[in-house]
């Protein structure tokens, strides 16, 4: 066993789960192997359908078509019995929405109560993300809840859709605590009519809003149809069996690491969105108790006064499971018939001192709070990637370029009097030990979908004029890194827009074992005039004339292994396929491409590495 470290208190460090034991509403036996398997398929099948159900619903371009949402059933006391394929954040921090609600209300609940909660201090992940709850009840016993989460174009923010520079949580919307918008199957207008007044975009948010209900009473029911089939006792059974397999599971894999301290490389982030240059800090190091993991994010920066904090219970525990299940249960691999509930929470811990952007204090504002937490993971591999050099990646984008575009609807059309589009751009992923690294695509803890730009133009007065890989040489190793999006977006109208975001321009992403870092990202407007502005990550309502241009450049990922061990024909593959030049090719690999450019001189080949290694050991 790790000894304990004066500088903390591993006992009091907070867990991603409940894990003790809890009063029980129903009797638990014995299950089949058979029957087990059955049940625990169509639990996560109901999962599943919540979220289809949700996202072919949705109003939004959020929601239906990049899945910012999460769905799945819980038990009474908060523990997830199941959830969907869709965003980490979401379904991970539904625990902690049940948690939210019930210092409310206290387990007053009635069949057909529809709760509505977005406290980001009391379990929202943040305010944007509205959480719908819909209590179970079989008979008259309230055996848990069918939940989903969901991002809102609007809020009613001091900004249209967000903004980084609010001086606390009440300028980022509406703060909406464990509010009863159908009480006993009755639902209450004036709520309703409170909530829809005070934002810009109230068809949107009220098809939003219908969309998350019919998902949690379709998961209420689905889930009572299983009952009616194989008795309470038996579906619940199965569901705690499921728990307590995925609990061992990880807590094997965990046993299996060397008990110990592992400190990642301290992450810097470019500023809050509105200090300009003052940089901060994210200090992570990984202990390693026996079966438990701890995150410890001690001496990370002071909370800041803006919306750049976390959320702790509703962003930051979720993400610190996340991050150890899928590097130690990949659900491509040893994880693929693991379950994601309550067990794999049990085994999570996570120290954030109060006070810290990783915890921060009420009143501090907290929507902007996706980059910090996206650098949690990377973070995590830096730290274990000597243990576990084939399940790390290199350094990922880690970064979550979220724009808010607005304007003001033109004529008297009967809509709303603002139009307000969400869009998540797309980095990267680093090489990892046998692959390249993923193009374009958001990773990590957000998980998002890419937006169809052809979306966003039939919404708003926009064009889109180039969306492709950025022209850049990806990383350079022996596996190479991924690279980011470009696009530029001419604006049809005046529009405003809002963005949360890091460029990494000091600190890029890092390599792995000999890999190159990363590339940073970059924002320009303009790019093509006689004074092309650049901008920072973060901007809050900022004004665009009608045809200005915006380019938005993504961070690309790291590299993984020696640039000279890679396969001579996979780099002639990326020069075929665009992504390098012969001079790109000899520079980062010492790979010498026949005059004709389609061809490797394999001979000059092996004298070009063989001298630089020559060289490397002199």
């Amino acid at each position: 066993m790790l000894k304990r470290d004066s500088r903390i208190d591993l006992e009091q460090a907070a867990s991603t789960g409940l894990g003790a034991d809890l009063e029980r509403r129903w009797t638990r036996r014995a299950v089949d192997p058979v029957s087990l398997q059955v049940i625990g398929g169509a639990l996560r099948a109901i999962a599943r359908e919540m979220a289809e159900h949700l996202c072919r619903m949705a109003y939004s371009s959020i929601m239906r078509e990049s899945r910012d949402i999460g769905a799945g059933l819980l038990d009474f006391h908060g523990r997830q019995i199941c959830e969907s394929d869709s965003t980490p954040m979401h379904c991970g921090s539904l625990p902690a929405y049940v948690h939210g609600i019930d210092r409310v209300h206290q387990g007053n609940y009635q069949p057909g109560d529809v709760i509505l909660h977005n406290h980001p201090y009391h379990g929202a992940s943040h305010a944007p993300d509205y959480g719908v709850l819909v209590p179970i009840f079989i008979g008259d016993i309230h055996i848990g809840f069918a939940g989903c989460t969901g991002h809102m174009v609007d809020i009613g923010a001091a900004n249209p859709g967000f903004s980084v520079d609010v001086p606390d949580y009440w300028a980022e919307g509406q703060v909406i605590d464990a509010i009863k918008i159908v009480e006993a199957g009755k639902r209450q207008r004036s709520v309703w009519s409170l909530i829809m007044a005070n934002v810009r975009t109230p068809e949107a948010n009220t098809g939003d809003l219908e969309a998350m209900i019919a998902a949690c009473e379709l998961g209420a029911r689905r889930f009572g149809e299983l009952v009616e089939r194989y008795g309470l006792d038996t579906v619940m059974s199965s569901a705690e069996e499921w728990m307590d397999y995925a609990e061992r599971l990880l807590r094997q894999k965990i046993a299996a690491l060397p008990d110990g301290e592992y400190p990642a490389p301290d992450g810097w982030l470019e500023d809050d969105g509105k200090h300009w240059n003052q940089a901060l800090k994210i200090a992570t190091r990984v202990i390693v108790d026996d079966s438990d993991i701890y995150i410890d994010l001690s001496g990370s920066a002071p909370e800041v006064p803006t919306g750049f904090n976390c959320p702790f219970e509703g962003s930051v525990l979720p993400t610190a499971n996340f991050a150890v299940r899928a590097l130690l249960l990949d659900e491509a691999g040893d994880g693929r018939d693991v379950p994601q509930n309550d067990g794999v929470f049990r085994p999570v811990h996570v120290i954030a001192p109060r006070g810290t952007i990783f915890n921060p204090r009420p009143p501090r504002g907290c929507e902007a709070r996706f980059t910090q937490i996206n650098r949690i993971p990377d973070q995590l591999m830096q730290a274990l990637a000597d243990v576990l050099p084939q399940q790390v990646t290199a350094g990922n984008s880690a970064n979550v370029c979220c724009f808010a575009y607005a304007g003001e609807q033109q004529g008297d059309s009967g809509a709303d009097d603002y139009w307000v589009s969400i869009e998540v751009n797309e980095g990267a992923y680093g090489a990892s030990f046998g692959r390249d690294g993923l193009d374009a695509i958001d990773n990590l803890m957000a998980n998002t979908r890419n937006n169809p730009v052809e979306e966003l133009e039939l919404s708003a007065p926009m064009r889109c004029e180039r969306y492709e890989l950025r022209d850049d040489p990806p990383a350079a190793g022996r596996w190479r890194g991924g690279i980011g999006a470009v696009k530029r977006w001419r604006f049809l109208a005046p529009t405003t827009a809002s963005s949360t975001g890091d460029n990494r321009s000091i600190d890029l992403p890092r390599g792995l074992f000999g890999g190159a870092d990363g590339r940073p990202g970059s924002i320009v407007l303009n790019p093509d005039s006689a004074q092309p502005e650049a901008l920072p990550a973060k901007i809050s309502n900022r004004h665009f004339a009608a045809d200005d241009c915006l380019e938005i450049r993504l961070v690309c990922g790291a590299g993984y292994g020696d640039p000279l061990e890679r396969d001579p024909e996979a780099v002639l593959q990326d020069l075929l396929d665009g992504l390098l030049s012969p001079a790109d090719a000899l520079e980062d690999y010492g790979v010498v491409v026949a005059a004709d450019g389609r061809q490797i001189d394999h001979d000059a080949t092996l004298r070009e590495r063989a001298a630089r290694r020559k060289g490397d050991k002199t």
